[in-house]
């Protein structure tokens, strides 16, 4: 199981949410390249990067910083947010994104999916995050009606082999992940499923590598100090 420690971007900071509230968006560290860099020491090969401005408004701001930290690091970025159109595929492409996770509009456009999938192939991912077992859009904000166990396995039929799924109930929480929705989406759908939300402690690395997940992101545990990312990822073992 690869582990992905994560950095959130909102106005050129790294900074986390509670349960997707951009209300609780508070800064967790002062350069994301060197964050980047700690990750690679303690043995991260991946690492999950969200630009939330461009998820709440559709507008990518923060992918300078996207492009130095796949420059500094080496680090394989999977990286979600504002990623709309083929315009936005590329650029983060060009900026040396390797899997492109789709989230609001894997919902709203599937044409745009569709297109996706033709072109990149298994680089493409998509971020289902809900609530009540609901698909949540536009930063989390917004209801789509949709659920999210049938919505992925339409992405199933429509090419996608990478579903990022979070339990935005979960999101840092600390609270452990919804070990319950993970477990019905590996019995709903063949694709790999990254886990994300609620790690907390080494424990849940366990408990998700055991489930069989693909891969687990670990946030807010990394920098309350309550996971140790090298711990994480000898626990979850090769980072392929």
């Amino acid at each position: 199981m690869i582990i992905e420690p994560a950095i959130d971007l909102k106005d050129q900071m790294c900074v986390r949410l509670q349960k997707g509230d951009f209300g609780t968006a508070h800064k967790v560290a002062e350069d994301p390249v060197a964050t980047a860099l700690a990750f690679r020491d303690a043995g991260a090969r991946w690492i999950h990067m969200v630009d939330l401005d461009g998820a709440r408004s559709g507008v990518r701001v923060n992918a300078q910083i996207v492009a130095a930290v796949a420059r500094e690091s080496g680090l394989r970025i999977e990286m979600g947010g504002g990623l709309r159109t083929m315009e936005d595929l590329r650029a983060a492409d060009e900026s040396g994104v390797e899997r492109l996770c789709i989230g609001s509009a894997a919902v709203s456009d599937p044409a745009f999916l569709r297109q996706a999938v033709a072109q990149y192939g298994p680089r493409i991912a998509v971020g289902i995050d809900a609530l009540d077992g609901t698909v949540r859009v536009s930063g989390w904000e917004k209801d789509s009606g949709l659920n999210c166990l049938d919505f992925a396995k339409e992405m199933e039929d429509a090419g996608v082999e990478t579903i990022v799924f979070t339990d935005i109930s979960t999101d840092g929480m600390l609270s452990g992940p919804s070990f319950g929705w993970l477990e019905k989406l590996r019995g709903a759908v063949a694709c790999r499923i990254v886990a994300s939300g609620g790690v907390a402690v080494l424990e849940d690395i366990r408990r998700l590598r055991d489930l069989g997940v693909y891969g687990a992101i670990i946030g807010k545990a990394y920098y309350a100090g309550t996971i140790d990312l090298a711990e994480a990822i000898r626990e979850a073992g090769e980072q392929c």
